[in-house]
This record gives C-alpha cells, structure tokens and sequence, in this order.
C-alpha cells in the first residue's frame, strides 16, 4: 500500500485567479512560481489555445507545509451549500469572549478583501465559537 505524501484542494470557480488570490492573502499562500520557459503566469496563459486561457491558478504555502490550493474555471455557478469547506483556524486554543473577539478581528481584515460574513455561531458546550463566511465567490469557510 502506497502512502499519500501531499493533498491538493481544488475549487470549481468562475474567476481563478480572482479567488486564488483571495486565499494567498487569506492564508499567507503565495502563487507557485511558472512553469520552465516563462517569466510569468501571464506569459504561461497567452501560450494556451482562447479557451484554455484564464480557466486555471493556484497557490501553495510557502513553507510546503499546508496543501496547494487549485482553482478551476466551470461553466456554472454556485447553487446550494459546498459539500466540503475550509476552516481557518484563527481561535485554537482561545475560549468565550476571547476566542469571538479573535474571529471577528480577522472576520473584519477578510471582509477588507472580499469576503462575506455570513453569521457567528456561538458556542454550544460542545462546539466552541466559529464564525460562518463566504469567499469572493460566495464559497462558505470558517473561521475557527
């Protein structure tokens, strides 16, 4: 049995590099370099037949620790709730009042990007405290 050695997480979107970059700023990912024999992701895009053009970006952690993200370009938009969701762990180890008041302070910094906040949930004795919000193309992740 062979061991899985990295994970990529790949989002259906209309604007790739809109969303990827979105998430660069979310996480403090960073755009891959381009492939061998381009000075840029640019460069890369206008070698692509029109309509491959635009239709794919991703960015990495620049430590190689957390996954690569990819962004793919779909002809349909978003209908109902996603089926898997990133959480952005901004309160481990934070409890009650300090733990809403480091998601709402982060909240605040990705609504200046873009994002959309949806509704805080409280926390319930078993659950602590998330805070429920949308990236820039209405994709659901939460603040933990």
């Amino acid at each position: 049995m062979t061991s899985i050695k990295q994970v990529q997480v790949t989002f259906d979107c209309a604007d790739p590099e809109r969303v990827a970059r979105f998430w660069c700023e979310v996480l403090g990912y960073v755009v891959p370099p381009p492939p061998p024999g381009f000075d840029s992701w640019a460069a890369f895009d206008q070698s692509l037949p029109p309509e491959r053009q635009g239709s794919a970006f991703a960015c990495m952690d620049p430590e190689g620790v957390g996954p690569r993200l990819f962004f793919q370009r779909v002809p349909e938009g978003k209908v109902v709730k996603n089926r898997v969701h990133l959480d952005v762990r901004v309160g481990t180890g934070l409890v009650g009042d300090e733990r809403v008041a480091a998601l709402e302070a982060e909240c605040e910094r990705l609504v200046a990007l873009g994002a959309t906040r949806v509704h805080l949930l409280r926390a319930d004795g078993f659950n602590e405290s998330c805070l429920v919000m949308q990236d820039v193309e209405g994709n659901e992740f939460c603040l933990d």
